[in-house]
């Protein structure tokens, strides 16, 4: 397997949690993907900095009542570097169960 089929954003598991969970989602307020996500508040802004930085997300602010809200959207960008991760994760462990396979025939 190429180290380079991997996104090295990705490789980090709570940068992944949180593209996984706004892949599923429209615009997703960043309370709920700081809990859901299960961190805080300073570590989800990061994480999503960094993100939105590498264009995988983007944000918008606003207000619901008088409260200021924060929205995250995963990208097209953001998604296509989800998806092609994913399938090296998938790559990885089709070829670890052909090459257990040949070794058990081997050792038939």
């Amino acid at each position: 397997m190429d180290p380079a089929d991997f996104d090295a954003a990705l490789l980090d598991p709570t940068r992944l949690s949180i593209v996984s969970l706004l892949a599923g989602v429209n615009w997703a307020e960043f309370g709920w993907v700081r809990e859901t996500v299960g961190l805080s508040a300073s570590a989800l802004s990061k994480q999503v900095s960094t993100l939105e930085a590498r264009g995988y997300v983007e944000t918008k602010k606003g207000y619901v009542g008088k409260r200021p809200r924060t929205w995250v959207l995963l990208s097209q960008t953001g998604r296509d570097a989800l998806e092609g991760h994913v399938a090296a994760l998938h790559r990885i462990v089709e070829e670890s169960q052909r090459a257990a396979a040949r070794h058990e025939k081997q050792e038939s």
